[in-house]
């Protein structure tokens, strides 16, 4: 926007991988979690949760070092397509306060939230709510960093993890910035860092003050942009993009393998609910539902099945779901997680109902109203304040 400071967020979400896995299964909650591509086999660790990082576990590393230095770590092969989706519910939340959101990697955006303060205040404001508002849906933790280009917002979401919010301002660059190994930059990878530590170039401060002319006659153009990036220079400009969700999924582990049904109603219900609030909050409406089972010896199922029309309402959800875990389960064998997907989506604001005479429109109505209300309450106080009886955790009192 001319004539106004740009105000640039980037966002990182932490842990991310681990974090979705815990969010998934709250029994691994305070573990050591160490993701990778094969827990048995010649792979590498993906994401550590932070509670594995004290063992020195990182990203890059051989699984078998991994199980070295932290043997009592729980290895998880990734789930990618689960951490996709959960990306693009995140991407919705960053899309409600500004159009202008654009990805950097699955687990971290920049928004220009320039000319928003009269609606939602200041950056640092902004960056708090967003904070609040993933914690509240999704639970998950993230670091945000607040400047006035794409550069200076990366580098300060790096300062402070995991839950960090850092601001760093053009006169901040000198006591912050310039202390830092050159490798910090974006773009530096190590044949650059390398290139510039032969030239005596080890910190971004000593790029600053290297003489232009010598840094171009060695890299060309990217000498030039490596000492405006020195001195915190960057006009990028953030590039919107449309996110289209293409499913929408809960599951839950449960804390011992069951084959009561009262029990796996109950999870099956509260995972229906959670699906279609998040619907709502992202202004879509689903036709296909579909359930995921997981019996105690891992053999896993998958069904769905299309309503005749587009909903997203919690009782319908709940109302197929349920159908079809019972057509589905094989009683006699215990179940370890359950899960609830809707798909074939459609945004609200492009959708038309087709009217039927078989349609209880008051019935319909009253249910949408209780679905909002529903939601007022878990925005304000969190998804646990308030829930259907049914849908109540056993040994959970319900308010």
């Amino acid at each position: 926007m001319p004539g106004l400071e740009r105000h640039i967020l980037h966002v990182d979400m932490n842990a991310f991988f681990a974090a979705v896995e815990q969010h998934d299964n709250p029994a691994l909650k305070g573990k050591p979690v160490i993701v990778c591509g094969d827990p048995d086999g010649r792979s590498v660790v993906s994401t550590a949760s932070y509670e594995a990082r004290p063992f020195g576990i990182k990203a890059g590393m051989p699984v078998t070092q991994a199980r070295r230095l932290c043997p009592q770590g729980v290895f998880i092969k990734g789930h990618i397509q689960r951490y996709v989706e959960i990306s693009l519910e995140i991407l919705k939340i960053y899309q409600s306060f500004t159009p202008l959101v654009e990805p950097f990697s699955i687990d971290e955006a920049f928004l220009d939230v320039t000319g928003c303060d009269k609606l939602y205040g200041s950056p640092v404001e902004i960056a708090k709510l967003i904070k609040a508002k993933i914690r509240r849906e999704l639970d998950l933790m993230c670091s945000i960093g607040v400047a006035t280009n794409k550069l200076l917002a990366k580098m300060a979401s790096d300062f402070q993890k995991p839950d960090g919010l850092v601001v760093i301002r053009q006169e901040d660059i000198p006591g912050k910035i310039w202390p830092l190994p050159v490798r910090a930059l974006i773009g530096v990878g190590e044949k650059t860092e390398k290139a510039l530590n032969y030239m005596g170039i080890k910190t971004i401060g000593e790029l600053a003050g290297y003489p232009l002319h010598l840094l171009e006659r060695k890299f060309g153009v990217v000498g030039r942009v490596l000492h405006r990036m020195a001195w915190g220079m960057d006009d990028s400009p953030v590039r919107s993009t449309e996110f289209p969700i293409k499913s929408l999924s809960n599951e839950y582990t449960l804390p011992e393998d069951t084959i009561d049904q009262d029990i796996l109603k109950t999870h099956l219900l509260r995972l229906s609910d959670e699906v279609g609030r998040r619907l709502r909050g992202a202004g879509y409406l689903g036709k296909t539902i579909g359930i995921k089972l997981r019996y105690e010896d891992f053999i896993t199922i998958t069904r769905s099945e299309s309503l005749m029309d587009f909903t997203d309402s919690n009782s319908t959800i709940s109302q197929k779901a349920w159908e079809l875990f019972i057509r589905n389960w094989q009683r006699w064998r215990k179940v370890r997680l359950v899960g609830v997907a809707v798909s074939n989506l459609i945004e609200r604001r492009r959708y038309q109902r087709q009217l039927s005479l078989f349609d209880d429109y008051p019935k319909l109505a009253k249910q949408a109203a209780i679905d909002r209300a529903l939601d007022k309450i878990q925005d304000k106080f969190g998804k646990d304040s308030i829930m259907r009886a049914g849908a109540v955790p056993p040994g959970q009192q319900p308010l």
